[in-house]
């Protein structure tokens, strides 16, 4: 190898063990904060971000195969009752001491700032599906029928014009 490349690819090699053993040192001093009442790291939820549009794909081009009529969105309405309560509070309810415990803070569906009508519904299908690591979301994959999961998806993406049927619903 001629001298200028060999100095190059040391160079390189060089600083690949310098990130790799300074990595190592930064978590081994306590630097990447596990406790779920410490701050985000800087950029980290813009990774997290960016790690979950990888992820999704192609879902947002996922068809939805239900109507979003009074039946399934009370379909999913029963089935969010049964496995949400713990993280995410409905309507007129306190959050769980679970859910205030979290980091990240798990969304609340029925608040404005939190609803996902906007967001594709075969993404929230995958979501729902696949859960989110490291954030608290379970996937309902093995555990709900792919009926179950479409429902909670359908009562999520129109959870902003829910019928008074809908509403009476939620509050018993």
């Amino acid at each position: 190898m001629r001298t200028p490349i060999r100095w190059f690819v040391i160079g390189i090699a060089t600083t690949v063990a310098v990130l790799i053993v300074g990595g190592y040192v930064f978590v081994r001093a306590g630097g990447v904060p596990i406790a779920t009442t410490s701050h985000p790291l800087p950029l980290e939820e813009r990774v997290a971000r960016t790690a979950i549009l990888a992820s999704t794909g192609n879902a947002a081009e996922q068809k939805h195969p239900l109507a979003p009529d009074d039946t399934s969105i009370l379909g999913g309405l029963s089935v969010f009752k049964q496995n949400s309560p713990i993280y995410q509070s409905l309507p007129g309810k306190p959050r769980s001491a679970i859910s205030q415990g979290m980091f990240p803070s798990p969304p609340q569906f029925f608040e404005k700032k939190d609803m996902v009508v906007n967001v594709p519904e075969g993404v929230t299908y995958w979501e729902v599906t696949n859960g989110i690591r490291l954030s608290g979301m379970p996937g309902f994959g093995k555990t709900l029928s792919d009926i179950e999961r479409w429902q909670v998806t359908t009562l999520l993406a129109h959870v902003d014009k829910l019928s008074p049927e809908i509403q009476a619903a939620l509050q018993r």
